[in-house]
């Protein structure tokens, strides 16, 4: 059984997509941009006030969905250019403690709206 999941606390979808889909004991929670939800406009700043508003908007997501970061058991982050990794990391570690979530992070040749980041999660429902 699937369930789709909404809130209004993050950006809404920017096409035909959940923000987040239930699916047994896991969510999936689509990637989300540095897009304030109240006005659907990129943050200001850097790739760390970028990678906290995605990090905010992910969490968000999970709440309405059930879960929380502390479930999150695999990220994907996708990042315009590969040479913001250590200041993306080191804001995304702040928002997850041990143990860490498994991770794939990859340069990605175009992202929606010429986003600098992307970041998608699985959660596990216990």
């Amino acid at each position: 059984m699937r369930a789709s999941v909404r809130t209004d606390a993050a950006p809404a979808a920017l096409g035909p997509y959940s923000q987040a889909v239930r699916a047994g004991q896991f969510l999936f929670v689509s990637g989300q941009l540095a897009l304030d939800p109240a006005t659907a406009a990129f943050v200001e700043g850097g790739i760390a006030e970028q990678t906290r508003r995605v990090l905010q908007n992910l969490s968000a997501i999970l709440e309405a969905g059930g879960a929380s970061l502390a479930r999150v058991v695999r990220t994907t982050v996708y990042l315009a250019d590969i040479s913001d990794f250590a200041a993306m990391n080191d804001v995304y570690a702040t928002f997850f403690a041990p143990p860490y979530p498994a991770r794939s992070t990859i340069q990605a040749a175009r992202l929606p709206k010429d986003a600098r980041i992307e970041v998608d999660v699985i959660a596990y429902l216990d």
